[in-house]
C-alpha cells in the first residue's frame, strides 16, 4: 500500500518537486533549529535564552491569520520562489554572531524565520490544492508530514556534527544552501496562476474605499469567519488544536517518564526517535485511510490512538514506554493530517491563504500554553495521574468527530466553494 501510495504521488510532476522542496528545506531547517539553541546556551550558558530560539520561531505563528493575508494578494509560486531565496540571504548575517553582545542579530533573524515560514505554509498549502490532484491531497500530505518527520529524524543529528567539527556558521551556510535549492524547485512546478481574484472580503463597488487598516482587518477576519462558519473544517481544526494542547502537556512531562522507568535524561531522545518513526509511518499510509475512513474518522481514530499512548506511560515499562511512544507518533498526526487536506478541499482558493494560516495558528498556538502549563503540572502532580487524566480528555475530544455528519457538511461546503469560486467578487 506504501509503495503504491508514493508511486501514485510522484507520477504527478508538481507532487514531486513539492515534496523534493519539503525535503531539502525541512533537513536545513530541522538542523538549524537545533543548533540555534546549542549556539545560544554555548554563549551564555543560559538554558532560558536556549529556549527563546524555538519561542521566537513559533511566536509569529500568533499572527497567522495577518501573515495569511499576503498568500492571497499575490501570486503564489512567485511568492514560494523568492520567499526561499529570501530566507537564504537572511541566514548570511549570523556569521557576524560571535558573542553574547551579537546574539540580536540570531533572535532578529528566527523572528523574522518564522514569520517567513508563516506565509511560505500559507503559500505553498494554497498552491498545492490547486497544482495537484485533488485525489491526491490526502496522499501528498501524508508523505509531506513522513518528509518532514523523517528530516527531524536525521537533520539534527548533522546539523549536532557539522556544529561540533566547523562551528554555527556552517548550519547556517548549509540551511541557506538549502533554501536556494527548494526554491529552484518551486520554480519548476508547472502551475498556470491568474492575478488575485477580487477579495470576497473587500467593499462593494459602489461603497468609499475603506482605509489601510480596516481593509486588511476585513482581508484578516474573512479567513476565520470562513473557517469557524464552516460545518466540516471547523470542528476539525478546534480537535487540533485542542489534541495539540493536551499533547503539549504531556510532552512536558516526558522528562518525568524517563525518571519513573529509572532512564537517564538522554533516554527521552530514544522516545522521541520511536515517535517519529511512527510519524513516518502513517504519513505514508494516510492517503488510503483518508479515502476509506473520511477526514473526520481518520482523525478521530488518531486522537484515540494518541490517547491509549498516553495512559499507556503510566505504567513504568520499557518495552510498554516505546510501544507508547511508537502508538503516539502513529496517532498525533492523523488529526494535523485530516484538518489540513479539507481546508484545502473546501476551501475558496481566493481565501485559502488565509483560511490555511488561521487553521494553523489555532492548531499549533495551543503548544506554547500547553509546555507552559505541563512544566508547572509536573512540579505539583504525580506524573501518573497526569497522564491518564490527559488521554481521557484526549478521548473526550475524540467523541464530537465520530458524532458529525460528514456527508451534508461535505455536501454543503461543496456547494458554498462552488458558488465562491463562481462569484469571486
Amino acid at each position: 500500500m506504501t509503495t503504491w501510495t508514493v508511486t501514485r504521488v510522484l507520477r504527478d510532476g508538481n507532487a514531486g518537486w513539492y515534496l523534493g522542496a519539503v525535503v531539502v528545506s525541512g533537513f536545513g531547517t530541522s538542523a538549524m533549529w537545533l543548533v540555534s539553541g546549542i549556539w545560544v546556551k554555548e554563549l551564555t550558558g543560559s538554558n532560558g535564552l536556549a529556549a527563546l530560539c524555538v519561542f521566537a520561531l513559533w511566536a509569529p505563528t500568533l499572527v497567522g491569520p495577518l501573515l495569511g493575508t499576503f498568500a492571497d494578494r499575490v501570486r503564489r509560486r512567485p511568492l514560494l520562489v523568492w520567499t526561499n531565496l529570501g530566507l537564504a540571504a537572511l541566514l548570511l548575517p549570523l556569521f557576524a554572531v560571535d558573542s553574547p553582545d551579537t546574539l540580536w542579530i540570531l533572535f532578529a533573524v528566527l523572528l523574522v524565520y518564522g514569520a517567513a515560514g508563516v506565509v511560505h505554509d500559507a503559500a505553498e498549502s494554497a498552491l498545492v490544492a490547486s497544482a495537484v490532484d485533488p485525489r491526491l491531497l490526502g496522499d501528498f500530505n501524508g508523505l509531506r508530514m513522513t518528509a518532514n518527520e523523517g528530516m527531524k529524524l536525521v537533520a539534527p543529528l548533522a546539523g549536532a556534527g557539522l556544529y561540533a567539527a566547523y562551528g554555527a556558521s556552517r548550519v547556517a551556510l548549509l540551511d541557506a544552501v538549502t533554501f536556494v535549492l527548494a526554491g529552484s524547485m518551486y520554480a519548476l512546478l508547472r502551475v498556470r496562476e491568474t492575478e488575485p481574484r477580487p477579495d470576497p472580503a473587500g467593499p462593494p463597488r459602489e461603497t468609499p474605499p475603506r482605509p489601510a487598516p480596516a481593509a486588511l482587518r476585513a482581508r484578516m477576519a474573512e479567513g476565520t469567519r470562513r473557517l469557524w462558519r464552516h460545518e466540516t473544517l471547523r470542528p476539525l481544526v478546534v480537535a487540533g488544536g485542542t489534541t495539540m494542547f493536551f499533547a503539549s502537556v504531556n510532552g512536558a512531562a516526558i522528562y518525568a517518564v524517563v525518571d519513573g522507568l529509572g532512564h537517564a535524561p538522554t533516554y527521552v531522545g530514544l522516545l522521541y526517535a520511536v515517535q517519529g518513526a511512527g510519524s513516518v509511518a502513517v504519513g505514508l499510509a494516510a492517503g488510503p485511510l483518508l479515502r476509506r475512513l473520511g477526514e473526520r474518522r481518520f482523525a478521530a481514530y488518531g486522537i484515540a490512538l494518541t490517547a491509549v499512548a498516553v495512559i499507556l506511560r503510566a505504567i513504568p515499562s520499557d518495552p510498554v514506554a516505546l510501544v507508547s511512544s511508537a502508538a503516539g507518533g502513529v496517532g498525533l498526526p492523523c488529526v494535523l493530517i485530516a484538518a489540513l487536506t479539507a481546508v484545502q478541499r473546501e476551501t475558496p482558493d481566493a481565501v485559502l491563504g488565509r483560511v490555511t494560516a488561521t487553521a494553523n495558528t489555532l492548531m499549533f498556538a495551543p503548544n506554547a500554553v500547553g509546555l507552559a502549563l505541563g512544566a508547572g503540572l509536573v512540579e505539583l502532580v504525580p506524573y501518573q495521574a497526569l497522564v491518564v487524566v490527559l488521554g481521557l480528555a484526549l478521548l473526550v475530544t475524540a467523541g464530537p468527530l465520530l458524532r458529525s455528519h460528514p456527508s451534508r457538511a461535505s455536501a454543503s461546503a461543496t456547494s458554498d466553494r462552488s458558488s465562491s469560486d463562481a462569484n469571486p467578487a
